[in-house]
C-alpha cells in the first residue's frame, strides 16, 4: 500500500487549479490517505513548444504523465478529459471522472460585446479548428486569428494584439477564478463543444487494485457515460485536434441525449444531429448517431475538408 498518493499533472496554472480541486474530492471521500502534487512539464506546454516547434496531437498533453505513471513514479494523473487521445495505454485505466464542469464554450471580449454584437470582420482569437468552423458558420464575416498559450497567455493576448475576443472553456476560466472575464457563454445551439469538455480524468495504473479502489470513490456515474458517448462519437467519425469535430451528452430521465457535430475547417460545410437512447449502453448512442450522421453524407466532410 502507498503511504502516500503522488499525482502527477502538468504544471500550468489551469491544470494545478484542477488537480488541487481533484485532491479535495479524494480527500473527503479518503481523510486518512495523503496525496502529493507531482509537477510534469508536457509536451504541449509552451516552453517546449517554443524549443521544439508547434506540436499536434492529444498525447502532447499527456504522455509524459503517463510515462511516469507506467514507470510508477507517479500512483495517479489528473487531465482534461478532452485532452485525452480516445485509445489508452493497455495498462492505464480511468479509474474516475468526477462531476462534470460547465462543458460550454466561453467569449471573453475586448468591448464587452457578445457574439452577435461585435463588429463586421471582428478579429476572434482561437487555435482549436472546432471552434474556427462554428463561428464562421455562425459568422462568417469574422476574422480568425490563430491563438495559442494557456489561459492566463490567452487574456493577455487579447489586450495585446488588438483582438475584439477569444474564444475559452467556461470551466477553466470558472476553475481559475475568472469567472469576471467572461462576456458571454455561448449556447450550445451555437458552440457545441469539444468531446469530454468540461471533465476531468483521473488516471491509474490498471494493476493497482489499491489506488483506484481511492479514486473510484469520486466517480460520477452519470458525466462518465455521457463523455464515454461523446469521446466515441468523436473516434468514429474521425475527431481529433485537426478535425472539426463536437459532441455532447447529457442524461435525462434515464435517456442519453447525445448531440454531434462535424464540419469543414472554414465552416462552409457544417452537419449536425442528435440521437437518444439508453444511457447505459453509451456507445449504442454514439453509434446511432454515427450512422445517422453518415447516412447525410457527413463523414465525407471530415475527409474531404473544406
Amino acid at each position: 500500500m502507498a503511504e502516500v498518493i503522488r499525482v502527477g499533472t502538468r504544471r500550468s496554472p489551469l491544470a494545478l487549479a484542477q488537480t488541487e480541486q481533484v485532491i479535495e474530492l479524494l480527500k473527503r471521500a479518503s481523510p486518512d490517505t495523503r496525496f502529493e502534487i507531482v509537477k510534469i512539464v508536457a509536451a504541449g506546454d509552451e516552453d517546449v513548444r517554443w524549443k521544439h516547434g508547434t506540436m499536434t496531437g492529444k498525447d502532447m498533453f499527456t504522455r509524459a504523465i503517463e510515462e511516469r505513471l507506467l514507470r510508477a513514479e507517479i500512483d495517479l494523473a489528473v487531465h482534461s478529459l478532452k485532452d485525452m487521445p480516445a485509445r489508452l495505454h493497455p495498462e492505464l485505466v480511468i479509474a474516475a471522472i468526477p462531476l462534470r464542469g460547465d462543458p460550454r464554450d466561453a467569449l471573453v471580449s475586448a468591448s464587452g460585446m457578445g457574439l452577435k454584437q461585435l463588429p463586421q470582420g471582428a478579429r476572434v482569437g482561437t487555435s482549436s479548428l472546432r471552434r474556427r468552423a462554428q463561428l464562421l458558420a455562425h459568422r462568417p464575416d469574422l476574422t480568425i486569428v490563430e491563438l495559442h498559450g494557456n489561459v492566463g497567455t490567452r487574456l493577455r493576448k487579447l489586450r495585446e494584439e488588438g483582438l475584439d475576443a477569444i474564444i475559452l472553456a467556461a470551466a477553466g476560466l470558472e476553475r481559475l477564478g475568472l469567472s469576471g472575464e467572461i462576456t458571454e457563454i455561448l449556447p450550445t445551439e451555437v458552440m457545441l463543444p469539444a468531446a469530454g469538455q468540461g471533465a476531468l480524468a483521473v488516471e491509474a495504473r490498471r494493476d493497482d487494485s489499491y489506488v483506484i479502489k481511492i479514486a473510484e470513490a469520486i466517480d460520477d456515474v452519470s458525466t462518465r457515460r455521457a463523455v464515454e458517448a461523446e469521446r466515441y462519437f468523436a473516434e468514429e467519425v474521425g475527431g481529433g485536434c485537426n478535425t472539426p469535430v463536437a459532441a455532447y451528452a447529457k442524461i435525462e430521465d434515464g435517456m442519453l441525449i447525445l448531440d454531434g457535430m462535424v464540419a469543414s475547417p472554414d465552416g462552409s460545410k457544417l452537419m449536425r444531429d442528435s440521437v437518444a437512447g439508453d444511457s447505459e449502453n453509451p456507445r449504442a448512442v454514439a453509434a446511432q448517431l454515427v450512422q445517422k450522421l453518415a447516412a447525410k453524407g457527413a463523414l465525407e466532410i471530415v475527409g474531404g475538408g473544406a
